[in-house]
């Protein structure tokens, strides 16, 4: 019996979409898929604006016979889709922003849109891929929809607005979709969630069991001195004097406080705001920055001791100083049991040799928002060019993405959405 069930697996782990007979439906749905995502990438829209997105989506989704819910969490679109037989309920999710980026490509299709953000016109662009991701879900739920007599279960699609943040002032993304319930009615077992990478090679897929990404928390610091004549600075409390130390020890919370042995912090300043002319001291200043964490016990006390620091370095200067942090995104946890589960079916979609095992990155993700409430797998699509030794990074005016490998992504989905509900 354990002979023919090593037989059995083999079989299975090989032939992938043989079992299911669904090669020639993913191959040709490739063409539509790439003019799907040409046609967001041409058109983004930023967070909690995605109207014509939204649009778009909800029409594919309606001609495919879905349950279609619109209008979730501001601008999210949900499709419903009930198998020919009972069973769990799966949920596949990509977000659908773009972000406030200039694009800088000479493509046929690359963004010349124009938004608002915070109050400013900007440039829009698909900086980070989210067009990639609707166009591969829109494949999977054109396929699925066209197999339900495959389908043990019910598959959720979840088509998420703001992943990149809310704009000031406003919920938004995978927090305000679960508080709304899209993890509800059907209940979701588990949910699947993919994101393509201009630095990974083309038709590769990567995941990490555990903590996968990290959690980030903004924080503002707003440093009180005492204002005075640039040639008399005994005079007053140099506020910018301040920050600079205040930079300083923070950063060693990092270098000599964390165990950087165990999982990576990572702490940031990205803006000093303060003066206004070369020959007086001002009265403040204000700091704004990151701190991104994969472990939750280090994270609490870096919290505990970025309080006490900036408090404590700015009365040794005779200042004063506040700090904020937010709340922010959780780790991106992918669930052990099922991620051991699941890398059989990402095998069998790419290839054995094509699955690779990756370190936690420091970026972050809003994903981990469902992944708190239910198990959750989040991997990484390969979408850089064989060859490219330079790709350009996210959210810059260059990023680019090789199409050839968005059908991958589908292939992944289907395979794994198979797996899991016929399991």
């Amino acid at each position: 019996m354990k002979k023919l069930l090593l037989i059995a697996t083999f079989l299975f782990s090989t032939f992938g979409f043989a079992q299911y007979g669904l090669d020639k439906e993913i191959s040709a749905i490739e063409s539509k898929v790439i003019e799907w995502r040409r046609h967001f990438h041409q058109n983004p829209e930023l967070s909690n604006r995605e109207f014509k997105t939204a649009e778009k989506i909800a029409e594919h989704l309606k001609s495919l016979g879905l349950e279609v819910q619109t209008n979730v969490a501001h601008t999210g679109v949900v499709g419903i889709l009930k198998g020919k037989k009972p069973g769990k309920v799966l949920a596949l999710r990509a977000d659908i922003d773009g972000l406030p980026v200039p694009e800088r490509s000479d493509l046929p299709f690359k963004s010349t849109a124009i938004g608002e953000y915070n109050g400013e016109e900007v440039p829009v662009m698909h900086a980070c891929g989210h067009d990639t991701h609707i166009a591969i879900l829109m494949g999977v739920a054109e396929i699925m929809s066209k197999n339900k007599d495959k389908i043990k279960g019910t598959i959720k699609f979840i088509f998420q607005p703001a992943e990149e943040g809310a704009p000031s002032g406003e919920e938004g993304g995978a927090k305000l979709m679960v508080k709304e319930g899209v993890l509800k009615n059907p209940d979701v077992d588990a949910i699947f969630g993919l994101h393509i990478g201009s630095g990974q090679p083309v038709n590769t897929i990567g995941y990490k069991s555990g903590g996968t990404m990290a959690a980030v928390n903004s924080f503002v610091i707003n440093v009180k001195g005492k204002q005075t004549h640039g040639s008399r600075p005994w005079g007053g409390v140099d506020p910018i004097m301040v920050s600079a130390k205040i930079i300083d020890g923070l950063q060693t919370l990092v270098s000599r406080e964390m165990p950087l042995t165990q999982e990576a912090v990572v702490l940031s300043i990205g803006k000093i705001t303060s003066g206004v002319r070369s020959n007086i001291i001002p009265e403040s200043a204000e700091l704004v920055g990151t701190l991104r964490t994969l472990d939750t016990d280090m994270q609490s006390h870096i919290h505990k001791r970025m309080r006490e620091m900036v408090a404590d370095i700015a009365k040794a200067y005779r200042a004063e100083a506040t700090i904020d942090i937010d709340e922010g995104y959780p780790i991106t946890y992918n669930d052990p049991t099922l991620t051991s589960q699941m890398v059989p079916s990402l095998e069998k979609a790419a290839g054995k040799d094509n699955v690779i095992v990756m370190k936690a990155i420091t970026g972050a993700e809003d994903f981990s928002f469902f992944q708190q409430k239910i198990p959750g797998l989040y991997f990484f699509l390969g979408g850089m060019t064989k060859g490219n030794t330079e790709p350009f990074p996210h959210h810059t005016p260059d990023f680019f993405i090789d199409e050839s490998g968005m059908l991958l992504g589908v292939k992944a989905f289907i395979q794994l959405s198979l797996d899991y509900l016929n399991d």
